[in-house]
């Protein structure tokens, strides 16, 4: 019988035995006539094995199977009987695993009635007999799955099993010894010996089966004298094949495992379940053979095979895990023997912990841990008897083997891989139910020191300790949230506050949910069956602990910090507690308006109500929307505001609210839908790819339950119902139809020539989802919305491919095949023929992106039929030699599809074959008119299209397979010459290799570069009339009457040509490989011709040298290598095993003169290497990537012969192999166990003399760093996310322990000199990053192995060095070493080797280094431990004693400001580490030093600072700023205060005025915001003489940035009331300040900072004088001045910042100067003003434009139109709005006929801008032709949009004042303006329309940008003469 195995389900087929066996079978069936049982049976069997359908097979197989149940003992025909169950019997051996009719079968013969059993068993017994007797290897695995179905589940097949033991065992032993002889001549051949694995697991399951269900067999054999013998050695065989498995290193992990399990069952087979058995596997475990004394003689040889010395270190875990799983450890212990192996189990495995490398053990060590916990805890719970005293002890928590498994828990709980993580995490649960069953009399946590012991070192870790949290949520389990919220009350809020963070979110809001679950249920049983009130109360509670910190986060945090709020922990919240919705939504209405915003940047209260709303209808907690109110809880208008809210997280829960539904098949409500029409127009225009992604999610999810609940109504339609409810029902798909039609028509229109990437990104993704959820069908479809689409709107998708952005092109590719063919007009030949020709135009393009464009217009030309004619007609044109392929009449779409895309390739093949041939001849002329590489690129993507399974023109595919591998060959010789010269990006030949110099001098000859490097920088005409290589041609510039077409040539253009020729041959090669079958029987690739592809790609690799070139040939590669790996050919599979070989020899012997690439990171070598060996199967044994890395470290690790130049080549080659093999995410977790020795590769690589070792040492380091320590998360260096405990890190490398101690002990004797003189290790700075990333472990103890405590006396030997950033280091690495309890003693020790008083010969390098290392000791010890440092710890005293440091008796000033800095640590901050005492005593001290030093009373003798005295001056500036601004209070009043700041703000040297003046603005802005509800007053460290420094330090300040410090301190100053200006003793008035200021701000622009600063004072000066005095304002001679630098800020040339200081500019004046109704500036200046606004709300940068559209917010309210709020709204909301208000504004001032004019100039476009258009269009040819064409700067705006807004509001603004009979267009003024602008207008939209007119056929293609823009400088044109005639 033939089963063919599916992967999903069993596949049941028809009975296929060999034709001779047939017969016969359906022979001895055959009975003549006869009425009784066994002949209906016999027939009933005949029938079913003549039929050939498998499913009647079955059911005529169990009509036999009840036939057979009613048989009665005293049938007659006995031979008959016999034949039935012998055919049943044979049927059920010969299935294949899993096929339904087998299990039948089995139930048939189970059925037979009790007399009959032993017949079949003996039938069954004789078939089975026959297959073991007679076994092929090919049969051995059918076998096998024979034994195991007969135990599954079947009991005579067990019966069978069990009769024939001795020869199913030794079947299995042959099986198991064959597979184990095959598997050493497998070597290479991933794919056969994956399949072995299989075989052999499937074999050593079978064998733990059968022993396992023959248990009394077995042991009534041995005990039996006859066959005993027999018995004993099959199972010592067995043993023995076991042995070799688990002692073979090559065999799979999951084999091993399963034969570590057999071991230990078939020892426990033989032995019992006696204390003997426990004895002989401690034994095992132990690798001892003397405890192998109690195992039966015969047994004991193969026991001792497995105890050999030098066993693999898996031995003893398999062993362990088989212990387990295989002797039962429920209930009591047998004897004391067992007790020793269960406490041996863990032991055995700790050990283990250090020993193994690969991460996959360590996931089996951590699973086979948590069993054992489970064991144990099945040991303690074993009821009757008490639990043995040792072993109690031993599990009871503070044990040493309770201590030894925390110790495992805390160095892998943040284990890469997850498995391993989730298992450590069942263990500690385990842990705690082992101690809580050691001590049942101890139940409350708060009496066990263990468990609050526990809690309070977790609790105090830090929390980006991720393996931390389970551990948590353990104690929760078990002990109840209470137990924790008792220990640390603000746990709740603290871990809301790491729900910012990607990385921590999932875990915060696990350990958040079972903390609030848990709380509500000891809340609830604490209160028990209580009344009301009482349940009122506690939930009061609950609601306190945990709904009010997230409401606090919701409202006030930063957007990106509360993401992932919404995500993981409301959802969880609104589940645990579906009324809290409520208490929610209360809270947030009652405490603010909800329209109110919160700080900068969060979303304030209507924000975090969409978010919990959101949420909660996500989780069907809120009920659909009833009419005016959302779910009854919020108004309608709220909703409104909050989808054109400013805040895109705001914009898009206010979406999901709307689209998201728990029931897919909720109705979508009319006001939804307006709600959706609200939305879309303002939101598609996204430039945050998450918002766009977001928005499509979420209109998807509306879009399917439209789909949902349209088919649910058009179903209830068809069943009868009421009318009325018809009519709803009809309504209701009505209102969809309009919708979807509105929705389809909107997106449609959007997509015009210049709308904005973004937006049309989004509209193609919506338009797509349209398309495949409703289809664009034009029939009697309900929605029908194909009739809404146009030929115009398909001509907009059609553009859309030529658009820049490649996501663009896809889209518009995928939406074209969805739009109804009517609409694309592609049946008419003509508009066929145009595309074509379009795309075989681009495709010869010097424009990368255009190849691409073509490759998507040749795919939708593709299912046209009549497209082979186009191609005859374009070959006819070309004169090129074509016949397409005749279709046959009425063709399939396949058929079409494969013979166009056969067209296709043979048309492109032929035009390249020719492009070739000339660019032979000259490869300048290729690069300037038909670079190769389109075409090349064009032929793959057609080819990926193809379905290459069932071609019909197999031999026509062959031939142009072989040609287009040929001709890929050709291009790749032309152009890597110059890829592989030596300096391919200017093409200067150094290869000394005469073939590439002659290709290289070949190209030269043509381009003649000469000394001067104008090559580069001007084009080189080449002139097409003289192809002569060898005359110099001189550059000239071409002038327009040149009668020959002239070609551009620059080196940009050739290595462009060359580089990309060469991707597109290695993606085509590449394809061609992956894709195409092989040429066996029906193939189209031969085997000769994929070796052949790969040698090229081995020599492309090797010899490249440009970047783009080999890394692109490696994407090739890959393709090729991941086909040979799965071919059927063995030839093919051995190819990558081979070639690895081959390039490590060839990079062993490599030297100077090698081919290989020395520089450049080795180039394509490591590429050539990284895709041999990711191509090696995941689950195999990895044995090329463990021989590849040993060989890689033996070259990269130092030779002991010294450096030479032989040795020093491999080695580069060999770091830069190993960089890219660590940095390979493919390979994963398998190069982990090599981590270590690239570590003392790379560290050892720094001692080399050899700048090229130490480089390629340099890359691996940083490399491995990242590999071990993850990647940098977020900008900060030391960020204690990137590190990992001392324990951990030595735990996974631990042969890194005793190599970074030896070197840090080398590195430390180096550093001591007493001369002085600087001696730097090679290696030092290496070893001090990698210790001051490691921190000690919670459980680090005196006694731990790999304690950090032997590291820390070096690294305080390295502060002593020469060198300052050795010392800045060592102290940096010191910090992590020194646990936060030990911090005041080793600060203390640190202190006394200072010396008391100055002597001669101190060394101040010493004194520095100990100093910074106090210092950074502090620092820690501040931010970790929050308390202070405990009382007596002797620090104030040493510091006392040592304050001589400080003063003038020190002359070294880099010590005295270390000592200083300490100083400023203990005594600068306001709650200090020491007590009051102690820090008075110290601040006294160290102001009597600040007041007798330089800053005070300066050294007249010293001019400039020497070294160090600059640092120096600012600690002291430190000390004083503290004394003098953050706390003058705690330092002795304001006496000394504002002596001081006058010091700092007079001192001459700039550094020491700018951190003084930052200090000043911060303690302002502190207590501005301290101050927010207060009255703004003047601080009272701030008298009237420094305000006086101040104005005069801003008039005379020469510093840029102190200048802008000073500025932006008086902007602060400025707004809390009208400032004195004073210049020496002169008072300034406002007017001779602003002057000042505004000639500041126009002479700052070479400084943004300063620039930013005068323009925001100058602006807030000008704020305050025009409202002190409105009218009279216009009279102040420089505001007009001041407006126009404002609008100078705003150009879209601008640097950010000025723009976003413009923005901030105009909104603060938005009241006062743009909305006021006495117009303060004049017409003029207020229009500038309003038309930079716009300009800025239409900013590339959307923080600009946000920041704009808050001018909305000081609109006064009466001008807002009504459905417009004053909240912050989104900028195109913005925009629209803020146009309509300025249409207000003119009848407002009654300045509507100059208003309407002065828009209509805006929509007409600048008029020198449109001057430079006429001009672009006469030089079009003269412009110099870049090969990647830069567009607009603006990518978001839409000038098309702004000019339709534009023209709507003015048409808007003339009929109002039509309406109004305001004063009218007729005065003489405005009559020459209209002439003039219509005159203007005119022209601008002829000459638009003639230059459109002279661009090529399908502009749109190939000229886009050019064509964009006439259409939009025609569009403005004819909008403004729209309204010009309006006007008349």
């Amino acid at each position: 019988m033939v089963v063919k195995k599916k992967k999903t389900t069993a596949k049941v087929e028809a009975v296929v035995l060999d034709e001779e066996k047939l017969h016969k079978l359906i022979a001895s069936l055959s009975v003549d006539g006869g009425e009784d049982g066994v002949r209906q049976v016999a027939q009933t069997l005949q029938t079913c094995l003549e039929l050939s359908e498998p499913v009647q097979q079955i059911q005529l197989v169990k009509k036999a199977g009840s036939q057979l149940e009613a048989l009665s003992a005293v049938e007659p025909d006995g031979a008959l009987l016999q034949a039935c169950l012998h055919a049943l019997s044979l049927v059920y051996t010969s299935l294949q695993a899993k096929n339904p009719l087998r299990r039948a079968i089995a139930s048939a013969l189970s059925s037979a009635p009790a007399w009959l059993q032993e017949q079949a068993v003996s039938s069954l017994s004789a078939c089975l007999s026959d297959c073991l007797s007679n076994p092929t290897s090919e049969r051995c695995p059918h076998i096998v799955d024979t034994i195991v179905a007969c135990l599954d589940g079947f009991t005579l097949g067990e019966r069978c099993i069990n009769k024939l033991l001795p020869e199913v065992l030794q079947f299995l032993h042959k099986g198991l010894s064959e597979y184990l002889h095959q598997n050493s001549g497998l070597t290479g051949r991933h794919i056969a010996q994956a399949q072995l694995m299989h075989s052999c697991l499937a074999a050593v399951k079978a064998s733990v089966l059968v022993i396992q269900r023959s248990q009394g067999t077995i042991s009534a054999g041995l005990q039996a004298d006859q066959n005993r013998c027999r018995l004993e050695d099959t199972l010592s065989s067995l043993l023995g094949c076991y042995t070799h498995i688990l002692t073979d290193e090559e065999f799979v992990q999951s084999v091993q495992s399963t034969a570590g399990l057999a071991v230990v069952l078939l020892i426990r087979s033989v032995m019992g379940c006696g204390d003997e058995v426990a004895s002989v596997v401690c034994s095992l475990l132990r690798s001892l053979a003397p405890g192998l004394d109690s195992a039966p003689r015969w047994l004991k040889p193969c026991c001792e095979g497995l105890c050999a010395s030098g066993r693999p270190p898996g031995v003893s875990l398999y062993l362990c895990h088989g212990a387990l799983a295989m002797l039962s450890w429920k209930g009591a212990l047998p004897g004391p023997q067992w007790e020793r192996l269960l406490l041996l189990v863990p032991n055995t495995l700790l050990d283990l912990d250090v020993s193994i490398k690969e991460s996959s053990t360590a996931m089996v060590v951590a699973r086979v841990l948590t069993l054992w916990s489970s064991a144990a805890l099945d040991c303690l719970q074993a009821g009757g008897q008490p639990c043995p005293p040792r072993l109690q002890q031993s599990l009871s928590g503070g044990s040493e083997l309770q201590r030894h498994l925390l110790e495992h828990i805390y160095s892998h709980w943040e284990h890469p891989l997850d498995g391993v993580r989730h298992q450590t995490r069942s263990l500690f649960r385990n842990l705690l139910l082992l101690h809580q069953h050691a001590n049942p009399s101890v139940s409350d946590p708060a009496e066990d020191p263990y468990v609050a012991e526990l809690t309070r070192s977790l609790l105090g870790l830090e929390w980006h300790m991720r393996g931390k949290y389970g551990s948590l949520g353990c104690l929760v389990e078990l002990y109840g949230a209470g137990h924790l919220l008792h220990i640390r009350p603000e746990l709740p809020s603290c871990l809301v506050g790491l729900m910012g963070d990607q990385t921590l979110a999932p875990y915060a809001s696990d350990l958040l949910e079972r903390l609030f679950v848990s709380h509500k249920a000891q809340l609830a049983s604490e209160a028990g069956a209580a009344d009301e009130t009482a349940t009122r109360d506690w939930m009061e509670r609950w609601h306190q602990t945990w709904v009010t910190p997230l409401l606090q986060v919701l409202c006030r945090a930063r957007l990106d910090q509360t993401t992932y709020i919404l995500d993981y922990f409301l959802p969880k919240l609104l589940r645990c507690s579906p009324s809290s919705l409520a208490h929610m939504v209360q809270a947030l209405q009652d405490t603010t308006p909800p329209c109110s915003q919160g700080p900068s940047g969060s979303r304030g209260a209507l924000g975090a109500l969409m978010t919990c709303l959101r949420a909660a209808r996500a989780q069907g907690v809120v009920p659909s929307s009833k009419e005016g109110l959302w779910g009854g809880l919020v108004p309608l208008a709220l909703l409104q505001q909050a989808l054109v809210h400013k805040h895109d997280q705001v914009r898009m829960d206010a979406l999901g609210l709307v689209c998201e539904s728990h029931r897919s098949t909720e109705a979508v409500t009319s006001q939804e839908m307006d709600l959706i029409r609200h939305f879309l127009p303002p939101n598609l225009n996204s430039q945050a790819p998450g918002v766009r992604q977001q928005t499509v999610s979420l209109v998807k999810k509306l879009l399917c339950r439209m789909k949902d609940s349209a088919l649910l109504l058009q179903k209830r339609l068809i069943q009868e119902r009421e009318q009325e409810q018809r009519d709803g029902d009809q309504h209701t798909l009505h209102l969809y139809k309009e919708f979807l039609r509105w929705l389809c028509v909107r997106l449609l229109e959007v997509l015009l020539p210049g709308s904005s990437f973004s937006k049309c990104l989004t509209a193609l993704h919506l338009l797509c989802l349209l398309g495949e959820l409703f289809t664009f069908s034009t029939g009697p479809d309900v929605f029908a919305l194909g009739e809404a689409v146009t030929s115009a709107h398909a001509q907009n998708v059609l553009y859309c491919v030529a658009s820049n952005f490649l996501e663009v092109k896809q889209l518009a590719s995928t939406l074209l095949r969805q739009l109804p063919p009517p609409a694309m007009g592609l049946q008419v030949p003509e508009r066929t023929r145009r595309i074509l020709q379009a795309a075989l135009d681009l495709s010869t393009s010097t424009k990368p992106f255009d190849s691409v464009t073509a490759a998507h217009l040749l795919h939708l030309l593709l299912h046209q039929p009549d497209l082979g004619l186009a191609l005859l007609h374009c070959a006819q044109e070309q004169g090129l030699e074509f016949r397409p392929p005749s279709l046959p009449t009425q063709p399939s779409e396949a058929v079409v599809l494969e013979l166009n895309t056969l067209a296709v390739v043979q048309f492109l093949l032929r035009c390249l074959q020719s492009e070739v041939s000339r660019s032979e001849a000259s490869l300048l002329q290729a690069a300037a008119s038909y670079p190769l590489y389109g075409r090349a690129h064009c032929i793959t993507a057609v080819l990926q299209h193809l379905n290459t399974e069932s071609l019909s023109q197999t031999e026509q595919w062959r031939r142009v397979v072989s040609e287009l591998v040929a001709v890929c060959y050709r291009m790749s010789d032309v152009v890597s010459p110059v890829v592989q010269s030596s300096s391919p990006e200017g093409l200067i030949p150094m290869d000394t290799d005469s073939e590439t110099t002659a290709g290289l001098q070949r190209i030269l000859q043509e381009i003649q570069p000469r000394d001067t490097n104008d090559f580069f920088t001007s084009a080189r005409e080449l002139d097409t009339a003289h192809c002569d290589h060898t005359q110099t041609r001189t550059p000239h510039t071409p002038s327009l009457n040149t009668g020959g077409e002239g070609y551009r040539v620059t080196a940009q253009m050739v290595l462009v040509c060359c580089w990309r020729s060469m991707k597109e041959v290695a993606m085509l090669l590449g394809q061609l490989c992956q894709s195409l079958p092989l040429h066996t029987q029906s193939g189209l690739i031969t085997e000769e011709q994929v070796e052949g592809v790969g040698l090229y790609f081995r020599q492309q690799l090797l010899q490249s040298r440009h970047r783009g070139a080999f890394e692109l040939a490696y994407v090739g590669f890959v393709r090729l290598t991941d086909m040979l790996c799965r071919s059927g050919s063995p030839a093919l599979q051995q190819l990558p095993a081979r070639w690895l070989s081959e390039v490590l020899e060839e990079v062993k012997s490599s030297d100077p003169s090698s081919k290989l690439c020395a520089t450049r990171r080795s180039a394509g070598i490591p590429f050539y290497i990284q895709a041999l060996l990711s191509s090696e199967p995941k689950s195999s044994s990895c044995s090329l990537l463990k021989m590849t890395m040993r060989e890689l470290i033996a070259l990269a690790e130092p030779s002991a012969g010294g450096t030479t130049d032989s040795s020093t080549v491999p080695q580069v080659h060999a770091l830069n192999i190993l960089r890219a093999l660590y940095r390979d995410t493919r390979l994963g977790e398998n190069v982990i166990p090599f981590v270590s020795d690239g570590m003392q590769a790379a560290v050892l690589g720094f001692t080399s003399p050899v700048w090229a070792v130490r480089n390629s040492s340099t890359l691996l380091f940083s490399t491995l760093i990242t590999r071990i320590f993850g990647v940098k998360k977020g900008k900060d260096e030391h960020s204690k996310k990137n590190r990992m405990t001392g324990r951990e890190f030595f735990t996974r490398f631990p042969a890194l322990y005793p190599f970074l101690l030896n070197q840090l002990e080398e590195a430390a004797a180096t550093v001591e000199s007493v001369s002085g003189q600087v001696k730097l290790h090679p290696s030092l700075f290496l070893l001090l990053l990698v210790l001051s990333r490691l921190y000690p472990s919670p459980m680090d103890g005196s006694s731990s192995p790999l304690g950090l405590a032997l590291f820390m006396p070096f690294i305080i030997r390295c502060g002593h060095s020469a060198v300052y950033r050795a010392r800045e280091m060592a102290a940096r690495a010191l910090v992590p070493f020194v646990l936060v309890t030990q911090v005041p003693s080793t600060v203390h020790s640190l202190l006394q080797e200072l010396p008391a008083q100055p002597r001669p010969g101190i060394q101040h390098n010493h004194i520095h280094g100990t100093l910074l290392q106090v210092l950074f000791l502090l620092r820690s010890y501040q931010t970790d431990s929050h308390r202070p440092l405990p009382a007596g710890s002797g620090i104030t005293e040493g510091l006392h004693q040592r304050m001589w440091l400080a003063s003038r008796h020190n002359g070294c000033e880099v010590t005295r400001g270390a000592f200083l800095d300490v100083l400023v640590c203990l005594c600068g901050p306001k709650i200090s580490l020491l007590d009051d005492s102690e820090v008075g005593d110290l601040r006294r001290e160290a102001l009597s030093i600040l007041m007798a030093s330089e800053l005070v009373t300066p050294d007249s003798s010293s001019t400039a600072p020497g070294p160090g005295g600059t640092q120096y001056l600012l600690s002291l500036a430190r000390v004083a700023l503290s004394a003098s601004v953050e706390i003058p209070e705690l330092w002795g009043g304001p006496g000394p205060a504002s002596r001081l700041l006058r010091c700092l703000l007079q001192c001459p040297q700039y550094e020491v005025r700018e951190l003084a003046l930052e200090g000043v603005l911060r303690r302002l802005q502190e207590e501005e915001e301290e101050e927010e509800e207060e009255k703004k007053r003047r601080p009272e460290w701030l008298d009237q003489t420094t305000l006086s420094n101040l104005t005069g330090l801003a008039l005379h300040e020469t510093h840029p940035q102190c200048l802008a410090k000073v500025l932006a301190v008086l902007r602060v100053l400025s707004s809390r009331g009208e400032l004195e200006w004073r210049d020496g003793a002169d008072l300034l008035s406002q007017e001779e300040a602003l002057l000042r200021l505004l000639a500041l701000a126009q002479d700052s622009a070479h400084s943004v900072e300063l620039h930013c600063a005068a323009l925001t004072l100058l602006s807030q000066l000008v704020v305050q004088l025009v409202n002190s005095n409105p009218q009279g304002a216009s009279a102040v001679a420089c505001l007009a001045e001041w407006g126009s630098l404002v609008c100078s800020c705003c150009g879209e040339e601008q640097p950010v910042e000025v723009k976003l200081t413009a923005a901030e500019v105009l909104v603060s004046c938005t009241a006062t100067v743009l909305t006021s109704a006495h117009l303060p500036l004049g017409l003029s200046t207020s229009l500038s003003l309003w038309r930079s606004l716009f300009t800025l709300l239409q900013d590339e940068d959307q923080d600009v434009r946000d920041s704009a559209s808050d001018f909305i917010s000081n609109v006064p309210a009466p001008l807002l139109r009504t459905d417009v709020t004053g909240a912050s709204v989104c900028p195109p909301v913005a925009l629209d709005s803020g146009v309509g208000l300025l249409c207000r504004l003119f009848e407002l001032w009654g300045q509507t006929p100059a208003g309407v004019l002065a828009l209509t100039e805006w929509l007409l476009g600048d008029e020198d801008a449109g001057e430079e258009a006429v001009a672009d269009e006469a030089n079009v040819l003269d412009e110099e032709d870049f090969l990647f064409e830069k567009g607009d700067l603006n990518l978001w705006a839409e000038p098309v949009q702004w000019v339709k807004l534009l023209h709507g509001h003015v048409g808007s603004l003339i009929l109002a004042s039509k309406r109004t009979r305001a004063p009218g267009f007729s005065g003489p003024d405005q009559v020459h303006r209209i002439r003039t602008l219509s005159t203007r207008a005119r022209t601008q939209a002829l000459g638009s329309q003639r230059a459109l007119d002279s661009l090529p056929a399908l502009p749109q293609f190939s000229s886009t940008m050019e064509h964009a823009r006439l259409l939009l400088r025609h569009q403005r044109a004819t909008l403004a003469l729209d309204v010009l005639e309006r006007l008349r």
